[in-house]
């Protein structure tokens, strides 16, 4: 697994603890921090984890309302938990990180959601993120 997409299941799973126990997304960054301190041999992937949560931290109100035109017929609080964190990981990295390719964005973005979400969530996922991709940065 390469270290991109090791740091971005860490993030997924940071926003995901924050929104499941509604704590501040800062909170789970900073125990997350404090674990990474012990684990050394998970620096490189812990360096873009917190790249992509702070990006969200920073732009969650963009962010959110990217979402919301995007996915048409659902609001941000319909979604389940794991989608809204890849959506919004999805986003950050889309609208706010030019270094990464959509086609990658998307591409990993539905590859977790098909891993840790619902059966509907990869197309969901796809077309939310393969509609905010074709707009220009």
């Amino acid at each position: 697994m390469s270290g991109r997409r090791k740091a971005r299941k860490r993030a997924l799973d940071i926003l995901f603890a924050a929104d499941v126990r509604s704590i501040p997304v800062e909170e789970a960054l900073e125990s997350e921090a404090q674990r990474a301190v012990n684990e050394p041999d998970r620096e490189s992937s812990w360096t873009y984890a917190r790249e992509i949560v702070d990006g969200v931290i920073d732009n969650s109100v963009v962010i959110d309302e990217i979402i919301e035109t995007h996915a048409r017929g659902w609001t941000i609080a319909r979604m389940p938990a794991v989608d809204r964190a890849i959506l919004r990981m999805g986003v950050w990295e889309l609208r706010f990180n030019a270094s990464v390719p959509p086609a990658v964005v998307v591409s990993e973005c539905v590859e977790l959601a098909t891993l840790l979400s619902t059966d509907d969530s990869p197309s969901f996922i796809n077309g939310v993120l393969g509609a905010i991709s074709a707009l220009p940065r």
